[in-house]
């Protein structure tokens, strides 16, 4: 079946993100992709996505659905046909929606477990928590507007770390055969993100020793983009070489 390409508003789309060994990422990693290097480090994060308006390109607004969304990501690079392209491997996707748990790999690309969340945000200041039904994901992140980029090693400004995420718009996910990736790509005219101070982050991903030995994964910065039109397009399927343990592999 043809997936369509849909539309939707990124009413929040925090990007937490932590610096972490080469080694460490490049073990999570499938092949044929490999973890996107700056100054040294790998690069991985959180993405704590609220969508609404989301429906069928071609379907009026008024019918589009809203809900709250969860991806663990690390940027990666692999050869492609016209040379190196860039995106992020996405190894767990959750949200609160059952229609998207049912949907995602069906209708659209990307498999999704489900999660509970507990959102609560001001103009200037967002606490996102979730908990995956399946007990294996917690995540719980306080964060206030700034205004400007601080005490990040990954990017020396905004400007800088706006141009690497834009970079990464194409996303690939495990599926259950673990044969193949499943591709999506966010396109929007509108690209907006403004710098954001973290009070506090706690990740069960990120804070798991047999996943990220000790001093392998710090955070390092965060960015939000809020009210930005934007669509999502299905992309080819990568084959796969395996490579990531089936330990971080999205439930279905």
């Amino acid at each position: 079946m043809r997936q369509p390409r849909l539309s939707s508003v990124v009413e929040r789309r925090l990007l937490v993100n932590y610096r972490v060994s080469p080694d460490a990422a490049a073990r999570l990693l499938p092949r044929p992709l490999r973890p996107q290097l700056v100054h040294g480090h790998a690069v991985a994060g959180i993405c704590l996505l609220r969508l609404g308006s989301v429906r069928p390109a071609w379907t009026p607004e008024v019918f589009g659905l809203r809900s709250e969304n969860v991806a663990h990501r690390i940027a990666v690079e692999w050869d492609g046909p016209d040379g190196v392209e860039t995106g992020v491997y996405i190894p767990r996707r959750d949200s609160a929606s059952r229609f998207n748990v049912w949907a995602g790999g069906r209708l659209f690309p990307g498999e999704h477990g489900r999660a509970d969340f507990e959102v609560h945000e001001t103009p200037d200041r967002m606490h996102v928590a979730l908990a995956t039904r399946d007990g294996d994901t917690r995540v719980d992140v306080t964060v206030e507007l700034s205004d400007e980029l601080r005490g990040s090693e990954l990017f020396t400004d905004l400007a800088e770390a706006s141009q690497f995420f834009r970079g990464g718009a194409k996303g690939f996910s495990p599926t259950g055969s673990g044969s193949r990736l499943d591709g999506m790509e966010l396109r929007t005219d509108a690209w907006h993100v403004e710098a954001i101070r973290v009070r506090s982050a706690a990740s069960s991903f990120f804070d798991d020793p047999d996943r990220f030995p000790p001093g392998s994964a710090t955070l390092d910065c965060a960015l939000v983009m809020r009210g930005v039109p934007a669509s999502w397009l299905p992309l080819p399927a990568m084959a796969s070489g395996g490579g990531a343990r089936p330990a971080d592999r999205n439930a279905a």
